[in-house]
């Protein structure tokens, strides 16, 4: 990992803290970067024009007792993930081979439409109960790293 990578990983966690997602630690940030640029940004939260968990004060998937990293579908919000590539998309921004910086590693939905938007490479930071998206990084030959937060001896080095 480096330089780049920590501060585009920093810009992820910022950007969780948008979320309106109402289950505690499940704040989540994107920022899709293409040769060292910001090309869009994403947040988990309700779609455009819909009332937020937050607003409605209750958390679907905690409501159901849906265990994390199942069932994916059953929730308000779209994924931090989902987001940026919509923006992208909105936008008429190419995110073709671009990197793509999370604070929790992809679930299986977001990894197929990464893998079709032509993300080449994912950096997350926190694990996330889905083998199944990682085999989907695999098999199609996206790199997917776990970032690793660095000492700061280790970043003084580096910047020199």
């Amino acid at each position: 990992m480096d330089k780049w990578d920590r501060r585009f990983v920093i810009l992820a966690r910022e950007i969780a803290s948008w979320s309106s997602c109402f289950a505690p630690g499940r704040k989540i940030g994107a920022v899709i970067v293409k040769d060292k640029r910001i090309m869009t940004t994403g947040y988990n939260g309700a779609p455009a024009g819909m009332r937020t968990c937050a607003e409605k004060g209750e958390c679907l998937r905690r409501k159901m007792n849906i265990p994390s990293g199942t069932h994916a579908e059953i929730c308000y919000a779209a994924h931090a993930e989902q987001n940026a590539i919509i923006q992208a998309a909105k936008l008429g921004i190419s995110i073709d081979g671009a990197t793509l910086y999370c604070t929790h590693q992809p679930c299986s939905m977001c990894a197929k439409m990464i893998i079709n938007s032509g993300i080449r490479r994912v950096v997350y930071e926190n694990g996330y109960p889905d083998e199944f998206s990682l085999e989907f990084f695999r098999e199609t030959g996206v790199t997917i790293e776990k970032y690793k937060e660095e000492t700061e001896a280790q970043a003084s080095d580096e910047n020199q």
